[in-house]
């Protein structure tokens, strides 16, 4: 079995609007009542997939859900047309969109039985991503069949879970062993801390992690209260390198002390808040980035444009290149879409260790399949969502049927039941 990291990207469903509905996410309420562009959304998503490709890494899809949710609607005694305002945003969001809320993922090497263990995230702390997790469970549930897979529902309520965001791995190698880290919140000052200690160890628990090798580490109340809602908009890992700011973590020395002791040649990048304040870091989602192994084994970082854009944040990624630091290359990319509302290129995937030839290959794309997507997009996608038009019949009836037009074309149709 040959184990890689597939990057599984949530394509960006056709009712991507700006209903601000997520409080602590500043660009989402900051940009609340804007008009959306859901094709221009969703193409730029695609187009950051081809970009993975060109680097040769291995890319998954997962699918927009079914929005509006009738079905959380009708279990809250009401209709979509006849619902408050606020219920009609919530159940229309397409907020599935950023897969690294999925679920929480352990590979194999990491487990007890030796199977790679994803589990779903509840999200229960926002209504309009509460209702996700159904869908979430079906979709993996279809992605990953083998039994090399072992797919768990969610953590029962209230113990809030926002899967891979608060997550995050460091190993030799994708396919070694590894150290797994989980990160919650305890407060977050005027903000809601979103994933819950007892949530982080039950998921460990399931997945048959060592308890040696598995760190439950506390995110900064200053990190929350600035905006970072989930700990990858101020840290991310991948193979041997942590990259952080340095005001991420309630007690970093302790923190990196363990992890030193558990993996020696780990190396720690951490941007000092002198140079990069929080504010910057978070506007910039330079942390919310693609963190990845090339096949040349060096690690480059997938930016989006507003990292760029950040003079302290350029600035601060350019001595690193220069300075021959773990990061050795810069791929900027535009999703300021999904950035308006809250999501940079990190928010926008799910990370899977994995052979490839044990997923279902419909969830696995090429160019020619990214190809067929943007077409259905394209055809499809509404082009502008105006915030007085999420209760027009006809949107809503465009938004049902761009989405059935897209399973159809991938095959997925064991989905499209979940349509009205």
């Amino acid at each position: 079995m040959m184990l890689t990291e597939i990057n599984f990207d949530g394509i960006i469903g056709p009712s991507h609007n700006y209903a601000g509905l997520s409080p602590g996410n500043l660009a989402a309420t900051r940009n609340q009542g804007r008009a959306s562009n859901p094709r221009a959304a969703a193409l730029q998503g695609v187009a950051k997939m081809r970009a993975n490709l060109r680097l040769g890494l291995v890319q998954g899809i997962l699918l927009p859900h079914a929005r509006p949710d009738h079905r959380w609607v009708a279990r809250l005694g009401t209709g979509f047309a006849e619902a408050p305002r606020h219920l009609q945003a919530q159940a229309l969001s397409a907020s599935a969109m950023w897969a690294a809320n999925a679920a929480t993922v352990s590979p194999a090497p990491d487990t007890a039985d030796g199977r790679c263990h994803l589990t779903v995230a509840n999200l229960v702390t926002m209504p309009h991503r509460s209702h996700e997790w159904p869908e979430t469970l079906a979709q993996l549930r279809l992605a990953f069949a083998a039994d090399c897979f072992a797919v768990h529902e969610p953590v029962p309520a209230p113990f809030g879970d926002e899967g891979a965001a608060n997550h995050m791995r460091l190993a030799p190698a994708h396919g070694a062993p590894g150290v797994e880290i989980f990160v919650y919140g305890v407060t977050g000052g005027p903000f809601p801390a979103r994933q819950h200690i007892e949530a982080s160890r039950a998921v460990a628990r399931m997945h048959g992690l060592d308890p040696d090798r598995t760190l439950f580490v506390q995110q900064s109340e200053a990190a929350i209260a600035a905006g970072a809602f989930h700990n990858d908009v101020v840290a991310v890992a991948n193979g041997r390198v942590l990259f952080a700011h340095e005001q991420a973590f309630a007690d970093k020395e302790r923190f990196y002390a363990d992890l030193r002791r558990l993996m020696p040649e780990v190396e720690i990048v951490e941007v000092p808040a002198a140079q990069v304040s929080l504010e910057d870091a978070i506007a910039s989602y330079l942390f919310n980035a693609q963190l990845v192994t090339l096949r040349s084994g060096e690690n480059a970082l997938v930016v989006p444009e507003e990292a760029r854009e950040t003079a302290s944040v350029w600035a601060w990624l350019q001595d690193h290149v220069a300075g021959n630091g773990p990061i050795r290359r810069i791929e900027v990319v535009d999703v300021r879409q999904s950035m308006a509302n809250g999501g940079g290129p990190a928010c926008l995937r799910l990370r899977v260790v994995a052979d490839p030839a044990t997923i279902d290959p419909r969830f696995l794309v090429d160019e020619a399949q990214l190809d067929r997507i943007a077409a259905v997009i394209e055809a499809h996608w509404p082009e502008v969502i105006a915030p007085d038009d999420i209760n027009d019949p006809a949107l809503i009836a465009r938004i049902e049927m761009a989405r059935a037009a897209l399973l159809q074309t991938l095959g997925v149709v064991e989905l499209i039941d979940s349509l009205p």
